[in-house]
């Protein structure tokens, strides 16, 4: 009991210095339910991915907070729910829209109580996150170690699960995503950059980078396998190696 009542003071003493503000709280009970994941989210895909959460923790101010800014749409449907979505466009080098048209979405559920209910990732964003591994990446951000100096949560590979699914050859991915900005050639991958732009409101000052997405995909030079990615969508900074998810 008296290892719990520390383990809560020193909790609520990490949230209060992040940012003085207890959104960091309910961050860190979303955190812990990670722990527990069948216990407390639901994971569905087929066209797009669904994460639902059976107790949601967080609030739609929360989200606000975290982000430093405001989605691209915010939706009031009669039931009293909301639908926030995250819109992110492909840009070139000098920052214009692409044409054709390249976009993807995050979208959040928001239910009657102002809590979020669910996060839904469009079906084009599962070409650089391919659903089996993004599933696995979820369940395995409950045994993630939390950086509070960098506000990182890391998963160390040696506890991660494993699965056969093959994942995405460049073609692929490229015949969906379109020419990159810029590729980056190593001896045995090859780097795909690509640039997209966040449709965003009242950004704080100060986050108005955090409206510029750079999404960087790795490429095995044998296999054409997509390997890792790396991207940063409305400040959530999120890599995943895709080969430690392999068998």
């Amino acid at each position: 009991m008296v290892y719990k009542s520390l383990r809560l003071l020193v909790v609520l003493l990490m949230a209060s210095s992040l940012s003085g503000c207890f959104y960091w709280w309910r961050a860190y009970q979303t955190y812990e339910q990670l722990g527990d994941f069948d216990e407390y989210f639901k994971i569905e895909f087929a066209d797009d991915f669904k994460v639902s959460f059976k107790e949601p923790r967080l609030y739609s101010d929360d989200i606000v907070n975290l982000a430093h800014l405001r989605p691209s749409e915010e939706r009031l449907l009669e039931s009293g729910e909301q639908r926030w979505r995250y819109i992110f466009r492909k840009i070139n080098q000098q920052g214009d829209f692409s044409l054709p048209e390249v976009e993807f979405y995050c979208q959040l559920d928001i239910n009657q109580h102002d809590k979020v209910a669910a996060i839904i990732f469009s079906p084009l964003f599962l070409h650089i996150a391919p659903p089996e591994f993004l599933a696995l990446s979820f369940r395995s951000l409950g045994a993630g170690k939390i950086d509070k100096g960098n506000r990182q949560l890391k998963v160390s590979p040696d506890v991660l699960p494993k699965t056969g699914t093959a994942l995405p050859l460049k073609a692929d991915v490229v015949a969906k995503l379109g020419k990159p900005i810029s590729i980056e050639v190593s001896e045995q991958q090859e780097a795909y950059l690509y640039h997209f732009k966040l449709e965003a409101y009242e950004v704080d000052k100060g986050y108005e980078k955090s409206t510029l997405s750079v999404v960087k995909l790795w490429f095995d030079k044998q296999s054409h396998e997509l390997s890792k990615m790396s991207g940063q969508f409305a400040g959530l900074k999120i890599s995943i190696n895709y080969q430690n998810y392999k068998l």
